[in-house]
This record gives structure tokens, sequence and C-alpha cells, in this order.
């Protein structure tokens, strides 16, 4: 499973990308390839806030619909509009285009508390 080192993981499977002060977010590649084909993404209008572990969307597979998880708190400053459209490309491509939302994070102690790339292998592989 490829899993970029510089990413940091949730126990609910999205990854957390840091970037100038804000978080990409988007879900992990053994989530979609848990999920199967993807053919819906639903997600959060720019400004709105998102809670620690609280749904902010939802992925839609031919197999089932999966809530997604906050991995932080804050505010979403942009929203991947692609995935609309497109929403294949988390099976394509799940940690590079598919990112999902762009959030100015409201705690940063919060990111302590996710698992580094290696954490979260051996936490798949549990």
């Amino acid at each position: 499973m490829s899993l970029p080192n510089d990413y940091l993981y949730s126990k609910e499977h999205e990854w957390v990308k840091k970037e100038n002060g804000n978080v990409r977010i988007g879900i992990t590649a053994f989530a979609q390839d848990e999920l199967g084909d993807i053919v819906f993404v639903e997600l959060p209008e720019v400004g709105d806030s998102l809670e620690l572990d609280e749904p902010f969307g939802s992925v839609e597979s031919v197999k089932t619909v999966s809530e997604l998880y906050a991995p932080v708190s804050g505010k979403v400053v942009e929203v991947n509009e692609e995935l609309e459209d497109s929403p294949e490309l988390v099976n394509e491509s799940p940690h590079e285009k598919a990112w999902m939302v762009v959030v100015e994070v409201g705690n940063e102690n919060e990111l302590d508390e996710l698992l580094d790339a290696e954490a979260y292998r051996a936490f798949t592989e549990g």
C-alpha cells in the first residue's frame, strides 16, 4: 500500500497533508480499496466548519456509503470541485488528485493525535 511519508493519518482512514498553515484532507488508498469503485462524493461548502471526529461528507461506492470524519477541527477554505464530476479520481489517485477539502486548522494540537505513515500502516495491517 502506497502511503506518503510526509502525511498524517486518522484511524477513520483520512489523510492530512500540512500546507502553509492549512491542511489538505482526503481518504487513504486503504479506504478507497476497501470501498471499491467510487460513484459519488459529497463534500462541505467553503466556509463550513469541521469538528474533530464529526462527519463532514460522504463517499458512495458501488458497495456502500461511507461517512468522512474530520481528522481536525477548522474552517473549510477550499473544496475539490473536480470530484463532483469525476468521483473515480478517488480510486485512481487518492493521495494526489482526489484531495477533498483544505481546512484552516482551529487547534494545531489535534494534529498531534494523528498517526504517521508507519503507525497507520501498522494500524491497517493489525
